[in-house]
């Protein structure tokens, strides 16, 4: 059962900027944070932007001050906004419910998405 639809990404110039997309069911979404998570070749998944359903927002380090997560509650959508792109940014992007109270201690709530290739490049 698919229980994330992820969207947008793919090819960005350096200094470029992307919006990334994804849906859950209702029943998930009003109830949850909801977070994005990148995994870059050969590291680890990491999650670099969380969002509660109350809208506080929380980023990791290598992203904070480029990123913009948000979320369409009536349309079970949630949006991450990446401006200013380097290479480091180029990775498999993912998003997911969160159970968790901060960032250190999120832990993904649903199985995942196919993911999104995001390849910034020169």
């Amino acid at each position: 059962q698919v229980e994330i639809v992820e969207s947008g990404g793919g090819l960005v110039q350096v200094g470029g900027s992307l919006r990334l997309s994804c849906t859950t069911r209702r029943s998930v979404f009003g109830f949850y944070a909801m977070g994005w998570y990148r995994q870059a070749p050969g590291s680890h998944r990491e999650l670099i932007a969380r969002i509660t359903s109350h809208d506080i927002i929380t980023y990791a380090d290598s992203v904070k001050g480029r990123a913009t997560i948000s979320r369409d509650n009536a349309a079970n959508t949630l949006y991450l906004r990446m401006d200013n792109m380097t290479p480091q940014d180029t990775a498999v992007y993912y998003c997911n419910a969160l159970v968790g109270l901060t960032m250190e201690t999120s832990e993904p709530r649903l199985s995942w998405g196919q993911g999104i290739q995001v390849t910034v490049t020169a």
